[in-house]
């Protein structure tokens, strides 16, 4: 894997966090950095391959004074080698080695917050945003919306549909109005229920909201819903609209259910936003939270690193590392930016990176580093 140490830095400098503004555009910019490598960030470029064996400890050296100030929203590494970054409020970027790209109005792209991105057997990418569908062929942008067939342009989560073949294409896509299939032609509505949020009064208000959608190594299609627990689609179910679901009666720790995780081992991890997670062996579920050793459950994600230690990124609780028989939490008292984490990152190197609200820190196994800027209310 390429730089991503100097990829999240170039990305956290140039973005700050703001709220869903679907009338704002991505705009390019140029940004130079003091005693470290200069990178330009632009409106357009012609794509690199990266290198091969890249290290980041021997190649740069870590600048804490940098300036960070929002969440990365999702990242991703295509065939190609790019790295491709979804902000929350610069919208998207790639890098490839030698330029950080923000695309913009001038590449059809319009959006700001990049929520997911997904690519598929074809080679195309698929960015989930406030703005809708895009795609990537390499050369040009397409772009899906309430037009296009899906009744809501504010997507979050996308799945690959891997039990298409190559050279066909089938993607899931989760909105704030519920979950479509798209075969490449046309998008059909998944019938998910919406959900009754009199029963959370701390519930993001979108009773249809599919937070995450994951394929497991079955073929098995998970819906991660804002109320209504989890669907689970059979890779074999000709007819989508049957589907088996799962709640608290089941033994779901709660039923906002926020991410989706399938470790090495083939569990399904759920985060949920009030009842920590839970583990679904293919038999019953399994709750981790506060009573366990989380030191907060509300969990954005679960994240397996190369030991096959689980990472549970948390909001107000910082992180807490589970080996599968004891606990150890980091707070911002143990060097994170802040106590809200949403993502988390292995790099090549063995280093784990959290985004927090506040900024960027990278844990080597024994400290964290910073990489902050003030406060932006995240």
């Amino acid at each position: 894997m390429k730089s991503i140490f100097t990829l999240l830095l170039l990305i956290a400098t140039a973005s700050s966090c703001t709220m869903d503004q679907s009338h704002l555009t991505a705009k390019s910019a140029n940004i130079n950095f003091e005693e470290s490598p200069s990178w330009a960030i632009e409106g357009s470029g012609t794509p690199n391959i990266l290198e091969n064996g890249f290290s980041f400890k021997k190649a740069y050296k870590a600048d804490s004074t940098l300036q960070i100030g929002n969440y990365i929203r999702a990242m991703i590494q295509d065939k190609s080698g790019n790295i491709w970054v979804g902000t929350h409020g610069k919208g998207l970027a790639r890098f490839d080695g030698k330029k950080l790209k923000f695309f913009n109005e001038d590449d059809n792209f319009n959006a700001i917050v990049v929520r997911d991105i997904k690519q598929d057997s074809n080679g195309l990418i698929w960015i989930a945003t406030n703005k809708g569908i895009y795609s990537y062929n390499g050369k040009v942008i397409n772009s899906f919306n309430i037009k296009s067939g899906i009744d809501d342009n504010e997507v979050w989560s996308i799945a690959i549909d891997k039990n298409m073949p190559t050279g066909k294409t089938g993607v899931w896509f989760g909105t704030e109005d519920g979950a479509f299939y798209y075969d490449g032609k046309n998008f059909t509505e998944i019938k998910i229920p919406a959900a009754d949020l009199s029963r959370f009064p701390g519930a993001y208000t979108a009773p249809k909201l599919i937070n995450s959608i994951l394929q497991d190594k079955s073929g098995k299609t998970w819906f991660a819903t804002n109320g209504n627990g989890v669907f689970v689609l059979e890779n074999t179910a000709a007819d989508k609209t049957k589907m088996r679901q799962y709640t608290q009666k089941d033994g779901l720790c709660n039923d906002l259910v926020q991410g989706l995780y399938e470790d090495t081992k083939g569990n399904i991890w759920l985060t949920t936003r009030f009842g920590g997670a839970s583990r679904f062996d293919g038999k019953s579920f399994t709750t981790y939270s506060d009573k366990n050793g989380l030191n907060n459950n509300f969990v954005w994600t679960v994240y397996e690193d190369h030991s096959g230690n689980l990472w549970f990124a948390t909001a107000g609780g910082g992180v807490t590392k589970f080996d599968g028989k004891t606990y150890a939490s980091y707070t911002s008292k143990d060097g994170l930016p802040d106590d809200y984490v949403q993502s988390v990152l292995e790099d090549a190197d063995g280093n784990l990176w959290f985004g927090a609200g506040t900024g960027l820190a990278r844990f080597d196994g024994k400290k964290f580093i910073r990489y902050q800027g003030k406060s932006d209310g995240c």
